[in-house]
This record gives C-alpha cells, structure tokens and sequence, in this order.
C-alpha cells in the first residue's frame, strides 16, 4: 500500500544570545519504535453502559484490571491498549422528573474511579436504549411511543449536570451529544421531531430548533475545553447555519478551528462506519419546514472529510453487510476512510463482524496505531552550551503518522533535569499540540534558561503532559513518541538522548 500519510515537522528554534550559526549544536538521530503502546486520549475505546433503575457503579480496581494492556475484549480477535472508556448513563427513571441527588452522588463516584484507574472517558446519556417492534410504518420494524424525554427535563437534566462537568472536567476526553432519541442518536424521538416514515419522514425548522437549543445548553454547560460529539454532520450545519441550511455549507476554516467558538467544540461521532453507502442515514439530508429528507451521502462526506481537521471524531461499526468497502485495502476502503475523516477512537467491542475482519485481513495493526495521534521523533539539533538568563535554540523534525491531531490542548516542555541531583526545570513552549496534523508544518519558538539554575550537566528531555496540573505528574496521562530508547515509564518525559551543559 502506498504511503499516504505524509511528514509532520515540529521545528522550534531558540536562538543563543545572538550566534546565527550552529556551531556548537549537536544533532542526533532518533529509531522508530514500530510497536503499539498505549497514549491517552486516542485508539481503540471499551464501552460501559448503566441505567438509572439499576445503577452499576464503575469500581477503580476493576478499571485497572480492564485497561491494563495488551488485552482482548469481548468477541475481538485483536489485543489493545485502551485508555479510553465510554460510559453510558440510561436516565430510564428521570423522564418526567429531575435528576436525583443519589444519582448525581453516583455519577460522581464514577468519574472519580476513572481517575483513580488513570483513564479518560467519553460521556453520553440517553433515556431509552431499547427498540419495540410493531405493525408501524418505519422500514425497520421500530415504532414509537420510542421513550425518550420532553425538552424540558432535557434542559433541566442538562443544567444539573453542569457541576459534575466542571469538577470532572480533567478526565473526561468529551461529551456526545445523546439526550435526544433511542441510544440519544437523534433518530427515534418522540419529542424532537420523527424523520422515519413513522412521522413526517423529515424534520421540521421547529425541530432543527429544539434541537439547536439542547446543543446550546450542552455547550454552555460544559467547560469550554471540552468538545462535544453529535451523531450526524448535518445537526452541525443546521446549529450553526439554521434550520434551513444546506448540506453545501460551509466546514469550518482555521480562523475558527482552536478559538472555542462553538463550530470549534463539535466533533461527530459516527456510530455505524461503513454500514452501508450512507452509514446507515449518517450522510442523509433530513429536510426542513420548506425542503424534503433526501440522500446527500456526497456533500456530507466531503464537510466532514474538510470540517473533522480541527475536531474530535470517533465512532464504531455496526454492521458487515457493506463489504468489502469496509474491509482492508486493496478490495476496501477502511483506512481511507479512517485517514480522510481524522478517526481519533473506535469501539472495540461492536461490532467485531468488521472489526475482526481487519484482524484476519492484516491491518488491524496499523489502525490500532495510526487512530488518533502517532508522533515519531526523527532528528534534533541541540546545544552543547547554554547560560542562564540566555536563550537557546532546540530544532526537531517529528512525523505524525497518526489520522488525526492530539484534539485535546496540551502544553508542550521542554525538561532540563540536572544530573547531578535530578531537579528538573520546565521551559514551556508556545507550540498549540493540537495543530501538530498529518502533514508538515513548522514551529519557532525563543525559550529562556532560568536564572537560578546551578551550573552542570543536564539532560534534556521532552514533555507533554495532560493540561490539568493536577494529572500532570501521573505518566498514564502523558504523550509518549513513537521512539525506541526514549520513553520513562517512570516520569511520564520522552527521553532526548542529549546532555547541556548549563554554565
């Protein structure tokens, strides 16, 4: 297969007090570790799922035992290294009332045993998960009432869960949208609009609104930094543009992408890849008041192809009818597809019909790699010498082989650990992860050496931890490089192989 995904070039040059040339740098060569390895934030995910009527809390020492890697899981051929969990909460009981207290306690829990086990997970809630069959007009056989909850106690639900969003906000990776419909995809509802043939077979411009608004209070309830998934791009479109815009409109632009706008903070998740030519209605125009549901798998494809650049996506399988275009490469196009739209997680659980095609079919070693981020450390320059006070000039170039960026901000260090007692210093750079795409691109920087630093011999060492400092020392939570010799387990740093001497 032809190499498709290009060269990332991290290059930050910080200059020694006025010398042009680099006289007294030296360089070094880095080894690629081809193997798989766990990095937070990114790859395959494992799913758990509660309700509200019969509440099974996540316990931190089986959490531990669960995404201690390699592992399979459930019916999947294939081992992992996960560091995602998706936690389902079916809110069965609170369809006409408020969120409990105990229950918010328990959620709560919850969250705090996902931190104890070192991990991050991606939320959802729902009301109903369950179909019913019936003599109704729906294709599928699935007739309504359907289950879910009147927008009103969405909204409500919404509002309450703002505290446990903000006091959580560190480990969880994002949010999907949910709430609205069977499994909260935002299909089968009986408040929201029904676009099946069980109801007008399309959506109403007032119910592209009441759906804007429970996107609109998500947003605001969360904190800023976090994204949120909706299960179709066309719920994007319709937030942003209203409920009469076309499928043509506009993907986000680098203007936007990273300035905590609203388009900025809503990935998609696409929980049936490579179903059927549209992912079963993924890529479907639902209409409006004065337009009809019709296919528009083409136009949808090509915004998020252009829109997911700059935002989270993730997903799962969910049928193997459609092969072999959900296959491996030659005879399918599954990494392609994974590559144009920037997959950063899959489930690994559902459904391992495809799932465990890739496995037999040779290329599940390469999707567990490249989903999310894979940042490769090909060469540096460093300096010998530097001084306190001064500047110094640090030049890498770094390929990221993964389909995405890190979508989560990050900051990026520099560590200077003296080797004689191992105090470290930290220089931060001005360099935005999330920006490190597929592809080249190239980065300056000025980094100052402190003033106080005792004169010695240090080591130089690249940091990348989570943004919350309070995770910031825990290594489970820190980027590790595609690099043979330069991962600490230990510390969480990525070893430069390269010494300063600090005068």
């Amino acid at each position: 297969m032809a190499q498709r995904y290009g060269t990332f070039v991290l290059l930050i040059l910080l200059n020694i007090t006025g010398i042009s040339a680099f006289a007294q740098d030296t360089t070094v060569i880095y080894t690629i570790d081809s193997t798989d390895f766990a990095n937070p934030e990114r790859g395959f995910y494992l799913p758990s799922q509660t309700y509200a009527s019969s509440f099974k809390p996540l316990e931190s020492p089986e959490l531990k035992n669960q995404f201690r890697g390699p592992a399979k899981h459930g019916s999947a051929s294939y081992a992992i290294y996960p560091t995602l969990l998706l936690r389902e909460y079916v809110l069965d009981t609170f369809k006409d009332k408020l969120l409990s207290e105990s229950f918010l306690q328990l959620v709560d829990k919850d969250l705090q045993a996902v931190k104890d086990a070192g991990i991050k997970v991606i939320l959802r809630f729902c009301y109903v998960n369950k179909t019913h069959k019936g003599s109704c007009p729906d294709k599928e056989g699935i007739c309504p009432p359907y289950g879910d909850a009147p927008k009103q106690f969405v909204l409500n639900h919404i509002r309450q869960l703002r505290p446990l969003f903000a006091k959580h906000v560190s480990i969880i990776a994002l949010v999907q949208e949910g709430f609205i419909g069977i499994w909260g995809e935002n299909y089968y509802t009986d408040y929201f609009g029904d676009a099946s043939d069980n109801g007008n077979g399309k959506l109403l411009n007032e119910d592209w609104n009441a759906r804007r608004e429970v996107l609109t209070a998500l947003l605001n309830s969360l904190p800023p930094s976090l994204m949120v998934q909706v299960r179709t791009p066309q719920i994007k479109q319709k937030f942003l543009y209203g409920p009469e815009a076309p499928v043509e409109s506009a993907p986000m632009d680098k203007t936007i992408a990273l300035s905590g706008a609203p388009a900025s903070r809503i990935g998609f998740h696409n929980d049936c890849f490579l179903a059927s030519p549209d992912d079963y209605g993924t890529y479907n125009d639902y209409g409006s008041s004065s337009q009809p549901k019709q296919s528009a798998n083409d136009a949808l494809r090509r915004y998020v192809e252009q829109d997911s650049k700059y935002v989270v996506v993730g997903g799962e399988t969910c049928d193997d009818a459609y092969s072999p275009q959900n296959d491996c490469p030659p005879a399918g196009r599954a990494i392609d597809e994974m590559q144009a739209m920037h997959y950063s997680f899959l489930n690994t659980t559902y459904n391992n019909d495809v799932n465990n095609d890739w496995d037999s079919m040779g290329c599940i070693n390469t999707i567990r790699k490249k989903l999310g981020y894979r940042l490769v450390l090909k060469n540096g320059i460093f300096p010998k010498v530097a001084r306190k006070g001064d500047n110094i000039n640090i030049h890498l170039t770094m390929e990221n082989e993964g389909f995405a960026s890190p979508f989560k901000l990050r900051p990026v260090y520099f560590v200077l650990r003296d080797s004689s007692n191992n105090k470290i210093y930290s220089l931060k750079c001005r360099s935005d992860i999330r920006t490190w795409f597929t592809g080249v691109t190239r980065v300056e920087e000025h980094l100052k050496v402190p003033v106080d630093m005792m004169p010695g011999r240090y080591e130089l060492l690249l940091w990348l931890p989570d943004s919350d400092v309070l995770l910031h020392q825990r290594p489970a939570y820190s980027i590790r490089l595609a690099n043979k010799n330069c991962w600490e387990a230990a510390t969480g740093y990525n070893k430069l192989n390269v010494f300063v001497e600090v005068r």
